[in-house]
């Protein structure tokens, strides 16, 4: 019984997972960093989007205008969709971004542009978790762009040192 009730409320969370996304198609008209896009809708509404499951290096940040190039080169002035779940308190739309179904965000942290943003993991699906910690470790392994620092500082500490 206890098995059923799990089953029934684990689809149950999916299915609300699933029913408070938000697709968007468009064309990407902005790169402000590794990690922020801003796409335009058929009907030329402008939306900036965070994408999910990153956190690339600020621009002053070293890497920072790398990875801003790399996330450019892989959707600026292409259509993309995009999958959103919430809404950040900036307002910004948080979205896996694919590019031919391909995943942006995760190409970035692969490449070693990005870190795999852990604080947020609990936005993505359990699957992509793992899928984007695979390819920070990876990355890692094979030193591949910021990784090829000794101690590569993470955004977040980067903002929270330059607050302060």
């Amino acid at each position: 019984m206890k098995t059923t009730k799990f089953i029934i409320s684990a689809i149950l969370a999916m299915a609300s997972a699933a029913a408070n996304a938000e697709a968007i198609e468009g064309m990407i008209v902005g790169v402000s960093d590794g990690d922020t896009v801003t796409l335009l809708t058929a009907q030329r509404q402008q939306v900036k989007i965070r994408v999910q499951g990153i956190d690339a290096p600020e621009k002053s940040q070293a890497f920072g205008t790398v990875s801003r190039q790399a996330m450019a080169k892989t959707v600026f002035q292409k259509n993309v969709q995009a999958q959103c779940s919430s809404t950040d308190r900036y307002g910004r739309k948080i979205c896996a971004i694919y590019v031919n179904g391909v995943d942006a965000g995760l190409q970035l942290v692969s490449q070693g542009l990005a870190w795999h943003y852990k604080q947020y993991a609990k936005e993505q699906s359990p699957r992509d978790r793992a899928t984007y910690a695979y390819a920070e470790e990876n990355a890692r392994a094979q030193r591949a762009g910021l990784w090829t620092e000794q101690n590569p500082i993470a955004p977040w500490d980067f903002r929270k040192n330059k607050s302060n």
